[in-house]
């Protein structure tokens, strides 16, 4: 069985400058992607036309819209570049120029031009859960981050900063609290739900 042979990381678009060309349908999927995992994303949108929801979605996010069309100099002291015109040439152009300068590229709609893929996100506070299927089917990750969107709930981001306070009062090894909140979170499993285990902010403040 073949394996998805993917690195996932979890980049800091707020400080990283990201270029995306295109601004229609495509590029507005692209785009609000992107602001909805990363509201403060630093990034510039250039096309020759832009739709109304690309206009929009920028005006809200205060983005930065140049109107013209590719050429490489856009791609001056960038560190990521998602191509998503709707011309194929255009798009591979993107990518080869953008590889020469040894930028990450994604290229919309072609898994084999694409340094990085754009797969489904799941965020509940400051809990994050990124799936891939490599390319092979944005459906099956579309249905599962509705999925866990679903069964996680909303206050489990209470769940991941307690243990954060938890694991800051530990002052043994780094192996010695592996082991302790291993142990911790094993007891979660058999618990029920009224079990106070963790306090909510309340409580512990």
């Amino acid at each position: 069985m073949e394996k998805n042979e993917l690195y996932p990381v979890f980049l800091k678009v707020s400080e990283l400058n990201v270029l995306l060309v295109g601004a229609g349908k495509v590029g507005y999927e692209k785009l609000s992607f992107l602001l909805k995992s990363s509201p403060k994303a630093k990034i510039i949108v250039a096309a020759d036309s832009f739709s109304s929801e690309v206009k929009q979605l920028a005006e809200k996010h205060d983005i930065p819209l140049v109107f013209r069309p590719y050429s490489s100099n856009l791609l001056h002291k960038k560190h990521l570049v998602i191509a998503a015109t709707n011309a194929p040439e255009v798009n591979r152009r993107i990518c080869e120029e953008a590889r020469a300068r040894n930028i990450l590229v994604n290229v919309a709609d072609t898994p084999e031009l694409c340094d990085f893929y754009l797969g489904g996100i799941v965020t509940k506070g400051q809990l994050k859960i990124a799936i891939s299927t490599n390319g092979q089917s944005p459906t099956i990750a579309k249905r599962l981050r509705q999925f866990f969107e679903e069964v996680l709930p909303d206050d489990i981001d209470l769940l991941v900063k307690n243990l954060n306070r938890y694991r800051s009062t530990l002052k043994e090894s780094f192996d010695s609290k592996v082991t302790q909140l291993n142990r911790l979170t094993q007891s979660f499993i058999k618990a029920d739900s009224s079990s106070p285990l963790i306090e909510n902010d309340k409580q512990t403040s």
